[in-house]
């Protein structure tokens, strides 16, 4: 009897099961089979034919008798094509074809038929899961998936690109099969708030909705800059640190971008006929959906009322929690999901309610159902709402340019460095109890508040907001205090509704 055993991983929504690959060769049976079990998916069963024949045609040969491929442990399902590499090396090491490797690899990888090992998904995700559980853990995985393991030490990753491969890593001849990472660090975006032509009061609201990661809804006709303001924001926003961009690498990883490095605020822009499995992540194995791949970034939903009510009500959780958890009958899969959302939309069905120049075609009835199509507690949870009109003639036909991503970026980052000093997070991200120990009100804008909130009818929810959007703003000035212009100007981001 024969036997060896490889350790791999399988992906379990947001988090990696370590699975042990065993094989066991009975060459006295008469009979030549080769069966996996451990409840194996579709997938994972067509593992066999693909293992089989890179064998073969490498030039390693099948062993006889019965062959027996187990994956523990067994009362998890196992899903991908990763798992044909460490498959067929256990083999190899079972039928004496190449020496043990050492046991602290876990490997990843696909088989073609030809032996070439092809890039799988979740590779991020698989090295840097194990990687904190396991200190002695090293990796062999393909070279199509190399980028991935930069953030694990060089000398715990091998990457190869055949079958063949492994017979020299088994004798000890690593050092060409060492990562080669190729990615730049250099961050270049092709748009600039520099293109934008007048909306001065738009691109103040995005600034400190940038400053304080706070969620933003604009409202206007057609072509008056909603989309171009929203799809710039990223251009604004501080760099990403280490730990984000290892996160956000994670879930692209997992959602199935191979070899492909987060090192940018993510921007994502679904459209509205997507399906909330799509927005909100979800499938039969569970995938992160549009929420997720935006965490860190932004989340950008254009024609807003145009949704499914479903999706638009999904976002409560993601936009109150910072992450969305996935049900279903066998597993719970939690995603993080902590991105800006930035919506917008048209006043009315035809798009021209309250347009000095073009005359709206809806009836009152049709205006009021369309904005009733986002609910209140959505609604609550948009902290700067926005009206944003026509661009004048004059501004757009002006030859001069306005400020520079470059210069508000600045501006963004340092307000945010002032806020995670003080308390660790963005204001957009405080509860309520945080807010109260950092809002610092001055008496006097304390009791302009409080005449402004019984002249306008303000909810508490819509008070507390206001103090938000005001700490972000006192921030920007670097003012200790939140003084009676700070609340002046949040004051203005309010909207209509």
């Amino acid at each position: 009897m024969k036997y060896s055993k490889i350790q791999t991983g399988c992906i379990d929504g947001f988090k990696v099961e370590n699975i042990l690959v065993e094989i066991d060769i009975n060459s006295r049976s008469t009979q030549q089979t080769f069966k996996i079990v451990g409840m194996p998916s579709t997938s994972v069963l067509e593992s066999e034919k693909r293992v089989l024949s890179a064998i073969r045609n490498t030039g390693f040969s099948i062993p006889n008798g019965s062959i027996v491929a187990n994956l523990s442990p067994t009362s998890m399902k196992k899903e991908g094509s990763h798992f044909d590499l460490p498959i067929a090396i256990s083999l190899l090491e079972a039928s004496r074809q190449i020496k043990e490797l050492d046991k602290n690899y876990f490997i990843f990888g696909e088989l073609g038929l030809n032996g070439e090992v092809r890039p799988v998904h979740g590779i991020a995700l698989f090295l840097m899961f194990i990687k904190e559980l396991n200190k002695e853990a090293k990796f062999i995985i393909p070279k199509g998936n190399q980028e991935e393991s930069a953030f694990v030490s060089k000398k715990d990753v091998l990457v190869i690109e055949n079958l063949r491969d492994i017979e020299s890593i088994s004798l000890g001849i690593i050092d060409k099969f060492e990562p080669f990472y190729e990615r730049s660090n250099e961050i270049f975006y092709d748009i600039d708030f520099q293109e934008i032509r007048g909306q001065i009061f738009a691109k103040r609201a995005v600034e400190i909705a940038a400053s304080g990661f706070h969620n933003v809804l604009m409202k206007g006709t057609p072509g008056s800059g909603k989309t171009m303001i929203a799809k710039r924001v990223p251009t604004i926003l501080p760099d990403m640190t280490r730990e984000e961009i290892i996160e956000s690498t994670m879930l692209y990883s997992v959602a199935g971008y191979m070899n492909f490095i987060v090192n940018r605020r993510p921007f994502r822009s679904p459209h509205h006929t997507a399906s909330s499995a799509s927005i909100i992540g979800g499938g039969a194995i569970p995938k992160p959906g549009e929420i997720s791949l935006a965490h860190n970034g932004v989340l950008f939903m254009d024609e807003f009322p145009e949704y499914r009510a479903d999706v638009i009500e999904a976002l409560r959780q993601p936009l109150e929690d910072g992450e969305v958890v996935v049900t279903r009958a066998k597993s719970v899969a939690k995603f993080p999901a902590k991105f800006m959302l930035i919506a917008s939309q048209n006043p009315c069905p035809c798009g021209y309610y309250g347009d000095k120049e073009i005359e709206c075609t809806c009836s009152m009835n049709q205006i009021v159902n369309y904005n009733k199509k986002i609910s209140g507690p959505i609604m609550d949870r948009i902290d700067i709402r926005i009206d944003v009109p026509r661009v004048k003639i004059e501004e757009l036909m002006s030859k001069e340019e306005g400020e520079s991503s470059k210069k508000i970026k600045e501006r963004v980052s340092k307000t945010a460095q002032i806020q995670i000093r003080r308390q660790g997070k963005l204001n957009g991200k405080l509860s309520n109890k945080e807010l109260k120990k950092v809002a610092n009100l001055t008496d006097k804008a304390e009791n302009f508040l409080k005449q402004a909130s019984m002249n306008l009818k303000l909810t508490a929810r819509s008070v507390n907001r206001i103090i938000k959007i005001s700490r972000t703003i006192a921030d920007s000035f670097e003012s200790r205090n939140i003084e009676i212009n700070h609340v002046s100007e949040a004051l203005n981001y309010r909207g209509t509704r």
